[in-house]
């Protein structure tokens, strides 16, 4: 099977998707513990963090479905 330029730059950007959720689990297997007066810092961090994941999410459901789409091509 050959490879059009669109299947390249699928590629190549799930690659990089892959690369950014291995560094942020790498980021968050290391993260310290919060300290105990962080003026709310942990809290607001932690829902960046959520916002950030769920974004990832929809982005890596957004090029399945551009793969599948693919496929069907």
């Amino acid at each position: 099977m050959r490879l059009t330029m669109g299947d390249e730059r699928v590629i190549e950007l799930i690659g990089r998707v892959d690369r950014a959720l291995a560094r942020i689990e790498a980021a968050s297997a290391r993260r310290a513990a919060p300290p105990v007066h962080d003026d709310g810092r942990a809290a607001a961090i932690e829902e960046a963090h959520q916002a950030l994941r769920a974004k990832v999410e929809r982005t890596i459901s957004q090029i399945d479905r551009l793969i599948a789409a693919g496929e069907q091509v």
